[in-house]
């Protein structure tokens, strides 16, 4: 028999959190609900979720202090949910590492949908290094700079440069991909899966953050596309 997936439900709104564990139980996954961030914390490390959904505007510590705790030690898939719709709000859940997030009220459908995209990303991403017999496919190397999936590690200038998951998928998608030219939908598809309903500038803030931390090379730089979108420039 297989395990049912846990489902960590964090929202202070008890109401709220107990129609999500109905609408999952349906879907025949085991849920728990914690309603403060301290007690999301103690529950990550009791119950083990293969998945949170969590709240931002939680007591005692928010969400995204929460997400940022989590993320120091786990890639555990987070959906946030918020009744913020501001694009600063979603653009700021996303870099700290949550893989989605979802605007209250939110229709019942759209949640297991999301649910179940995120898992399906997640429990898929495992099977995909196992296809290259060495660690080359998850590493690339131009002058000055080591961008790392294995250890998700960005080195430059042989400093370690700090990022947050979601930047440094975006840096290494591109990096892998070099002077190839994407729109800023194929990067939301391909970063933050194709179920994922966001504004364009999601990638726009991410590249901006990008160029704060790593400045132009000579021989390669993150270009700007007019018109189009972003690419990898690498010059001989």
């Amino acid at each position: 028999m297989v395990a049912k997936q846990k489902i960590l439900i964090v929202d202070d709104d008890n109401n709220i959190a107990e129609l999500i564990a109905l609408y999952l139980t349906k879907e025949c996954y085991d849920n728990k609900i914690v309603n403060d961030g301290y007690e999301a914390l103690e529950a990550f490390k009791s119950y083990s979720p293969n998945l949170i959904l969590l709240d931002i505007m939680l007591p005692g510590m928010d969400g995204y202090e929460v997400c940022r705790e989590i993320r120091k030690s786990s890639k555990v898939p987070i959906i946030m949910l918020s009744a913020k719709g501001e694009i600063f709000d979603k653009v700021l859940g996303l870099e700290l590492g949550a893989d989605d997030y979802i605007i209250k009220p939110f229709d019942s459908k759209e949640l297991v949908a999301r649910v179940k995209a995120v898992l399906r990303r997640f429990n898929d991403a495992p099977a995909k290094p196992e296809k290259a017999v060495t660690v080359s496919k998850e590493v690339v190397e131009y002058p000055d700079l080591i961008i790392s999936l294995n250890d998700y590690s960005v080195k430059y200038y042989d400093t370690n440069i700090d990022m947050p998951p979601k930047e440094l998928e975006l840096f290494y998608f591109l990096a892998s991909h070099p002077n190839q030219v994407f729109t800023r939908e194929q990067l939301l598809d391909h970063i933050w899966g194709y179920e994922y309903i966001g504004d364009t500038r999601t990638v726009d803030v991410h590249i901006k953050r990008l160029r704060e931390k790593i400045k132009d090379h000579e021989k390669w730089s993150l270009s700007t596309v007019w018109g189009i979108g972003y690419k990898f420039d690498v010059r001989k």
